[in-house]
């Protein structure tokens, strides 16, 4: 669709899209990408074309201190990122048909407005310049009289599809109601708060910082000498992937649709917010670096020994019988044993859940998943833990031990469970 660039005239239209932007689902409680998109749009409407500096944004809208230096600090590239995407998602869903299109053009922070060409209700442009024009008018009127002909039978025949489709809904889920799937019930006492709450639960999945390319070789970001822009954020594990199925599956027999997000675009206004599901270790979901996460079963590379660089799981406060420390497969022979955590965290949000399902390889992640999506085992968990009902279910942390077979995960057994101090 064409557009024309807007004119400071136009500033209470263009303020206006501004407060539509903020009160939209997309950007609902992420206050701090709100703030910046407000100052932005004041600068640009108040002094058009003068450029804006990062030292500017940190101090004035996020209150870094005086000596705050861009060089060491990505925090405003960051999130002027996170706004990038924020307003490309909003123009892709619910601001589809909006007026304005408010845009942050790489390379700077000047936002952009610009108005989309109003289309008459013929489906063509409006006010064309020349008879020419208005010929060629007339015979596309012609055309999309028979278009519209055709359109309307279409219509109708899908019409007829929806209902019978609707039809059939209905009484597939009346029939499931009178006879539920067998787990549903350990489902909900497990999954009650994260399908109780206002906001659907958010699935957010790990993808480690790598650089490189698939043709030529991967590895992990190194900040000693890698440079950031050089990050491919977009790959995750295959156990992730399946592990966002399972759960894609429960969710859907309890009636809850879930929000899937990576986890390098997760904010933490997102995290203070949303009831989360985090899949993947810290290593690799890199925002449980920066929320509260598991405290008796914590993720460690090795800083010694003949394992030493190795990610485990270590036991903080070890009962009797338990390992100190859990330990994968060597990474120079095939994967054979792995260890995963399972626990539900206590946030600062009375509110809020927090679940982080995560192995110290991606096939551990899966195994989380697996575990807790599956009426046996988890009804196994709940009875360990004492719960009978969902208001019984409080934080805990627990380690299972994998067997994999070929890459899959084959058996689980719980060898560790913790129930944190309040």
């Amino acid at each position: 669709m064409a557009v024309t660039r807007v004119h400071l005239a136009d500033r209470d239209e263009n303020l206006e899209q501004i407060d539509r932007l903020v009160s939209s689902h997309v950007l609902h409680g992420s206050e701090s990408l709100c703030k910046l998109l407000r100052y932005l749009a004041m600068h640009v409407l108040t002094h058009p074309g003068v450029p804006l500096k990062e030292y500017e944004i940190a101090t004035e809208v996020f209150h870094r201190p005086a000596d705050f230096d861009p060089q060491l600090d990505s925090t405003i590239r960051v999130q002027a990122g996170r706004l990038r995407l924020k307003l490309a998602e909003y123009y892709g869903s619910e601001g589809a048909d909006d007026p304005i299109l408010v845009d942050l053009p790489k390379g700077g922070y000047l936002l952009s407005f610009h108005h989309r060409t109003i289309a008459s209700h013929t489906g063509l442009s409006v006010a064309p310049s020349s008879r020419k024009e208005e010929r060629t008018t007339r015979e596309g009127s012609r055309s999309w009289a028979i278009a519209a002909i055709v359109l309307v039978i279409l219509l109708a025949a899908a019409v007829a599809v929806i209902v019978t489709l609707l039809a059939n809904r209905t009484n597939a889920e009346a029939t499931a109601g009178s006879h539920p799937e067998p787990g549903s019930a350990v489902f909900r006492t497990f999954w009650s708060s994260f399908i109780a709450g206002p906001e659907e639960p958010w699935v957010i999945f790990s993808n480690g910082a790598f650089v490189g390319r698939p043709e030529t070789g991967m590895r992990y970001f190194d900040a000693a000498r890698d440079s950031r822009d050089l990050i491919l954020d977009h790959y995750t594990g295959v156990g992730e992937v399946l592990a966002v199925h399972e759960l894609d599956h429960v969710f859907a027999l309890l009636g809850r649709p879930i929000l899937v997000k990576r986890g390098s675009l997760l904010s933490l206004d997102d995290a203070k917010n949303n009831n989360l599901i985090f899949l993947g270790s810290p290593a690799e979901n890199l925002t449980l670096r920066e929320i509260p996460s598991t405290q008796e079963f914590v993720f460690q590379r090795l800083t010694s020994g003949r394992r030493k660089g190795d990610l485990a799981i270590v036991n903080v406060h070890p009962q009797a019988g338990e390992q100190d420390t859990f330990l994968a497969s060597p990474s120079n022979v095939p994967l054979t044993e792995e260890y995963s955590v399972i626990a539900r965290v206590r946030e600062g949000n009375p509110t809020q859940s927090v679940m982080i399902l995560a192995g110290t390889t991606t096939i551990g992640t899966q195994a989380a998943v697996e575990y807790i999506c599956r009426p046996q085992s988890l009804d196994d968990l709940l009875q360990r833990l004492g719960v009978s009902k969902p208001a019984d279910l409080k934080p805990f942390e627990a380690v299972l031990r994998v067997k994999v077979t070929r890459g899959v995960p084959v058996a689980m057994e719980l060898v560790a469970l913790h129930k944190p101090a309040s």
